[in-house]
């Protein structure tokens, strides 16, 4: 077998650590972003932060001027050389946002400009456990109660059967299944009422019990809850009337009397987290055309840190090839910043350009929408545009949404054009609140007044859209 040299060109896609910081930082959110900047900032000494109503410091000239920064480049761009990586490190990223917005106040950490941090309320158990140790029971009647609180569920519900839960005890507690009844009666007296319930129908049944006697249609409402929820639950009115001897005006009454109470009497303790979002870009009117513009509050500031730079730029040696090392990562991480936010508002403006019906009249002029159109438009590749737009939020005058929300498919309409499911979506909400409620609309109802206006759907396409609304089929939409 002979041996022999041949030359081959080939190209293949190569992700320089420069490339992937900047496709890793695209696809973050604004807080995630915040987060990977601050551990970036704990460990490395050449990057800082500036705060606001800091001291500006004047740009190191060894860096040279700011140059006009390019979009982030998407996944499937051509890898660049390390050459022009380096020569791209060298050209004047070093204090990037020192003052491309102007903020007023001063440090978060000067006295007396502290953030105002909520106190967190009580838990259901702690709340109820208070409550307990201000009863007169003996203390083994406590030491009962106290454990059946520690087995209710996130609703303020009893799910454990109280046989079961008595076999599970040692036997030298001797806690027999009455005395787990008398505790659940003292636990179900402590409020806020109807906790301690084992299902939806006791639950609504103490608090009705709680009421005052006098209270108009109690006794009926209490015969509701215990025997004929499902009635009331399937809109079986007529069923409901011959039961009671009652006419439409009672039985709304006894309705609206258990409407009103509480089926998770649990759910004010809830310790679920407040999820904070804040808009990348907000959207206004200026002089006739909306225009995006980047929210200066979550854009970071960011530069190199004078001190250790000329620490650096004296001393060559190779002991300092670290500090060399986080001087480039600390330009990479600035310039990969600057066109995160870059990216974020050209896909943005280019979004608002397209929707810019949404903005004058609201959902039902939103049209269809994909990724695909703005990537065209913008000289990007879909995935960089599916980044962009993944938990990025958009501050406008109808409310907060995520970019993605302006996408979305369409459906054809008669007149060969297309209808974006948003607005059929907006459409249907608006017909179901403008409906008769004695005779609400069906779903082939709902298919046949669009149709009427030009926009061809199934039965079936109108379902789905009514359950993604969370809009109730029309049997349990039907009221007095």
């Amino acid at each position: 077998m002979k041996h022999s040299l041949q030359l081959r060109l080939s190209q293949h896609l190569t992700l320089t650590p420069q490339l992937q910081q900047s496709i890793r930082l695209l696809q973050l959110s604004t807080l995630e972003l915040q987060q990977e900047l601050e551990q970036t900032l704990r460990e490395n000494p050449l990057l800082e932060r500036i705060e606001p109503g800091g001291d500006r410091i004047p740009p190191m000239p060894e860096y040279g001027p700011a140059q006009p920064q390019e979009s982030a480049p998407s996944a499937d761009a051509p890898a660049r050389s390390e050459a022009e990586t380096e020569a791209e490190a060298d050209s004047g990223e070093s204090d990037w946002g020192i003052d491309p917005f102007s903020r007023s106040g001063g440090s978060p950490h000067e006295e007396g400009n502290y953030p105002q941090l909520a106190c967190p309320g009580p838990t259901l158990r702690e709340h109820l456990h208070s409550q307990l140790g201000l009863t007169v029971l003996p203390e083994r009647d406590k030491r009962i109660v106290a454990l059946l609180i520690d087995t209710l569920d996130e609703r303020g519900y009893l799910t454990q059967d109280l046989d079961e839960l008595a076999a599970m005890l040692p036997a030298e507690l001797e806690v027999a299944p009455d005395d787990l009844c008398v505790a659940l009666r003292q636990l179900q007296n402590l409020e806020p009422r109807g906790i301690g319930a084992r299902d939806l129908s006791e639950c609504l049944a103490l608090q009705l019990e709680a009421l005052p006697e006098s209270t108009p249609y109690r006794r009926e409402a209490l015969e509701v809850v215990r025997h004929h929820l499902q009635l009331l639950a399937g809109r079986e009115f007529p069923k409901l009337k011959k039961l009671f001897h009652c006419d439409d005006d009672a039985l709304r009454a006894i309705q609206r009397l258990i409407t009103g109470l509480n089926p998770r009497p649990a759910a004010d303790f809830s310790n679920q987290e407040t999820r904070y979002v804040m808009p990348d870009v907000a959207v206004k009117k200026v002089k006739g055309l909306w225009v995006a513009a980047l929210n200066s509050e979550a854009i970071p500031r960011l530069r190199i840190n004078r001190l250790y730079a000329e620490i650096l730029q004296r001393n060559r040696s190779s002991r300092s090839s670290q500090l060399a090392g986080q001087l480039q990562e600390a330009k990479w991480l600035i310039k990969n910043v600057q066109q995160r936010f870059d990216t974020i508002l050209r896909v943005s403006q280019a979004i608002v350009d397209r929707q810019r019906r949404f903005f004058e009249h609201g959902e039902v002029a939103m049209r269809p929408l994909v990724l695909r159109e703005i990537a065209e438009a913008l000289d990007l590749h879909e995935s960089t545009i599916s980044r962009v737009t993944t938990q990025k939020f958009m501050l406008t005058p109808r409310g907060i949404f995520e970019l993605k929300y302006f996408f979305g498919s369409h459906v054809g309409t008669d007149t060969g054009g297309a209808c974006s499911a948003t607005a059929i979506r907006a459409l249907i909400r608006k017909l179901v609140a403008a409906e008769d409620t004695k005779k609400p609309l069906s779903d082939s109802q709902i298919a046949e007044i669009l149709g009427q206006q030009g926009i061809v759907v199934a039965r079936r396409t109108v379902a789905k859209y009514r359950e993604s609304l969370n809009v109730l089929p029309t049997h349990l939409r039907k009221t007095l």
